[in-house]
């Protein structure tokens, strides 16, 4: 314990200036430090590093490696925000007149009773496909099955007053 505590003390702040210098970022180069003192440990508990003398070797390579991860994770993440920017900006509500509105409860009422019962509790009042079939005592699937063939229907039943 005393030789990793040394260890730690003798490396980290080397660890840590290299993370300054390539990350720009002082919270980056503490994360930096944590991750790699922390492979090193487990490395050096495991008998994974073979040469003790080529320890700094070992360490500052370590940390090449986790400065790469962090850089790829930290693109993957702008991309991803970027990605929902985008998205979020592409979406907008979609407006329905109150010709599609009737169009939609004429084409539920068109369901056979028990489609539209599924229908109605799973959308207007959000239950759960458990809660389901446990008021209209059937099993879960079956309620899921009944929900997909029902919306199938009403798909239909909506394209086909549509184009009237």
């Amino acid at each position: 314990m005393a030789a990793e505590s040394a260890l730690f003390r003798r490396y980290a702040p080397r660890v840590e200036l290299y993370g300054l210098r390539h990350l720009k970022s002082h919270a980056a180069a503490q994360d930096l430090t944590q991750q790699v003192m922390v492979r090193v440990l487990e490395a050096i508990r495991a008998g994974r590093v073979e040469d003790p003398a080529r320890l700094s070797s070992f360490i500052f390579g370590t940390c090449r490696n986790v400065t790469w991860d962090m850089r790829r994770s930290d693109e993957r993440q702008r991309k991803i925000e970027r990605e929902a920017e985008r998205l979020s900006a592409d979406v907008a509500p979609p407006e329905h007149s109150e010709r599609d509105i009737e169009r939609l409860f004429g084409c539920l009422t068109a369901l056979p009773e028990r489609e539209s019962t599924v229908l109605r509790m799973s959308y207007f009042d959000d239950r759960s496909s458990e809660e389901i079939a446990s008021r209209l005592e059937l099993a879960a699937g079956n309620v899921r099955v009944i929900r997909h063939r029902a919306l199938a229907k009403l798909q239909t039943c909506m394209e086909r007053k549509e184009a009237s």
